[in-house]
């Protein structure tokens, strides 16, 4: 078990797993993650979610050295999602006298997972309700679509610790000495990206609260400059830009259209001193390039055309933004086609069905190589984006 010390009641039992090779079976988590699960010992113990079946031998080891021979009363389900809820089955069949607490919608989606009696097992709260299990206090605040409906989050207000679910977590296992901000904007917008909206009313409950600790379902416990994490989200779920600057994101068939991207990354930093990033789709990771995109203030898409359409990997690209409800930007769009360019069209369809984009007027088309035509349009594109 992790050494990790959140307070003389409040325990941490939960697990990293390092041999995971995908996160929901499509992000990359090249230093792992963790599966964060919490007992608060008092005269009613209570334990804070579980973890994913691939750790429940290590989980329950945790649980066990921890409770040293007691018996849990309460388990506080925040989340159903499997790498959280996937042993409340086995806890209640283990500890049959300790009762299941969530809300009305944890128990109605719980039939869906688990086929156990909960009879007379149930403590269904709503928000603002209040649970004293001794010296704390367990208040529930409702978090509907932080990413799932069954959401809620828990404030403790002894130790003033507000138990997150899946909010501020990060990617990568706890012994991982990475910076937070990075794995945590790429596990923000690839996973709660499209529930903006949502985050900010959780964010607005939060503020009527005295935090000193927070503890998420996945990464680090939070506890020192909270307000800094706290900003980032509040960033993250306005849909603003955290970085002033462009991001260039383009795919190439046979490295022409690479060619012209470079060249744009060029002419934009002999342009500007504010920070500029490119990516090649095709050889990049899709959730850092979504991140990205999110991240900074401009973007310039840059793809070739391919069987009437646009290049499949930049079509995967616009189809993430869409879903996760990229907005508020300025975009630019290059295209290249040697016989009937269509990128172009495709892409600013993609751009126009999104909320709040402004598409820069100048176009970039190249007719298989670039141009020096072409690199004064691109220096045209970079003067609009920059405005």
């Amino acid at each position: 078990m992790m050494n990790i010390n959140i307070s003389d009641a409040v325990k941490y039992i939960g697990t990293d797993d390092k041999d995971i090779d995908l996160f929901e079976s499509q992000y990359v988590v090249p230093n792992g993650i963790s599966y964060n699960s919490y007992v608060i010992l008092d005269e009613k113990i209570t334990v804070m979610d579980t973890v994913d079946k691939r750790k429940t031998e290590e989980w329950l080891a945790n649980l066990e050295k921890v409770l040293d021979g007691k018996t849990p009363d309460y388990l506080v389900i925040s989340h159903l999602e499997p790498d959280h809820a996937s042993n409340i089955q086995v806890l209640a069949d283990k500890y049959p006298e300790m009762k299941l607490v969530g809300n009305v919608k944890t128990f109605n989606m719980m039939k869906q997972f688990f086929t156990f009696d909960t009879s007379n097992r149930t403590v269904t709260v709503k928000e603002g309700d209040t649970l004293d299990i001794g010296t704390h206090k367990l208040t529930f605040v409702m978090a509907p679509m932080v990413h799932w409906p069954e959401v809620m989050v828990t404030y403790e207000s002894t130790e003033k610790i507000l138990f997150s679910a899946d909010g501020f977590g990060k990617f990568g296992a706890l012994d991982t000495d990475e910076d937070w901000a990075c794995e945590a904007r790429r596990y923000y917008f690839n996973i709660c990206g499209k529930y903006g909206v949502q985050v900010q009313n959780l964010l607005k409950k939060a503020a009527d609260l005295d935090i000193e600790t927070i503890c998420p379902l996945h990464g680090p416990i939070l506890t020192e400059n909270l307000s800094y994490y706290i900003n980032l989200y509040d960033i993250w779920s306005k849909y603003e830009a955290e970085t002033d600057g462009v991001f260039i994101a383009y795919a190439s068939i046979h490295g022409n259209t690479k060619n012209a991207a470079l060249k744009l990354y060029d002419i934009l930093k002999e342009k500007t001193d504010k920070k500029i990033s490119i990516a090649d789709l095709s050889r990049s990771d899709l959730a850092e390039d979504i991140e990205d995109a999110f991240r900074y203030s401009k973007m310039i898409v840059a793809a070739p055309s391919y069987d009437g359409g646009v290049f499949p990997i930049v079509n995967d690209f616009l189809h993430h933004l869409n879903i996760k409800a990229y907005q508020n930007r300025k975009v630019g769009l290059i295209e290249n086609g040697s016989w009937a360019p269509s990128a172009g069209r495709v892409m600013r369809g993609y751009f126009e069905s999104m909320k709040n984009i402004e598409i820069a007027e100048t176009s970039v088309t190249i007719r298989s190589v670039m141009t020096d035509e072409n690199i004064a349009q691109m220096e045209k594109l970079a003067d609009e984006i920059l405005a």
